[in-house]
């Protein structure tokens, strides 16, 4: 079913559950560093239009707009204490974008790896699914809870345990490219790629972890870029961005 449709847009949504990875740069707006309202809101309402049509979302957040563990590692911080830093700044991202849809009265939840009682529900696989099915939209923050892994291991972890159908990557460019479209003009736009290509050729969309648990359990990736192109269109099997699927 998944092949047949693959060429051609559909009237509905291909895909009944979805996890929707979301870097921290994506709340940057036309900012330097922190969290743009504006930019929330326009998140929120692309969301929102997708649980108006019946689909069932999940988002991992990362938290690259207020704290990076690499750069502080390289500054002489120890890594694990650089993470749980970088783990609470998907909290706060999390805790915006909650506040956004709030303001548009849409339904979500904030769910964290890590323990947070205040401000955000304890990860629970049963709960998630539990709201989802009741069209409530979840913000999964925390990353994977541990050190040493980045929130797209955490964004294909999540897929497969809420059963997503697909994992939707939004980005800074419009798709897989063989490098950097920032740096070479030249640089060539793949409509399609399998995962064993991806990581043959070290291509850097996601973390090798995460490809590597999409491959094995056959969760399609679509990279686009979210601000230049439709959410919606992606959920519809639009043209937009790369996929990266099977062999």
């Amino acid at each position: 079913m998944f092949l047949a449709l693959e060429s051609r847009a559909v009237k509905h949504p291909l895909y009944k559950r979805i996890l929707l990875k979301l870097s921290g740069e994506a709340f940057l707006g036309e900012q330097k560093y922190g969290v743009d309202s504006a930019a929330c809101h326009q998140i929120a309402l692309s969301i929102r239009e997708l649980a108006q049509l019946g689909v069932q979302v999940g988002v991992v957040i990362g938290g690259g707009n207020i704290f990076r563990g690499v750069k502080a590692t390289q500054a002489g911080m120890q890594r694990t204490p650089a993470d749980h830093i970088g783990m609470l700044a998907t909290l706060i991202n999390g805790i915006a974008l909650q506040q956004a849809f709030e303001q548009i009265q849409c339904e979500s939840r904030i769910m964290s790896a890590i323990t947070c009682d205040v401000m955000a529900e304890l990860y629970s696989w049963k709960n998630a699914l539990n709201y989802l099915e009741k069209g409530i939209i979840l913000i999964f923050v925390g990353g994977t809870g541990n050190p040493y892994f980045t929130t797209d291991s955490a964004a294909a972890l999540r897929a497969l345990e809420i059963q997503a159908e697909v994992l939707l990557k939004a980005t800074k460019v419009d798709g897989i490219y063989n490098k950097d479209p920032t740096l070479y003009p030249n640089a060539t736009k793949f409509d399609r790629v399998t995962y064993s290509e991806v990581l043959a050729s070290n291509l850097q969309i996601m973390d090798a972890t995460a490809i590597a648990l999409c491959r094995e359990n056959q969760i399609p990736i679509r990279v686009f870029n979210m601000f230049n192109h439709s959410l919606k269109a992606a959920v519809f099997n639009g043209p937009v961005g790369t996929l990266v699927a099977g062999e």
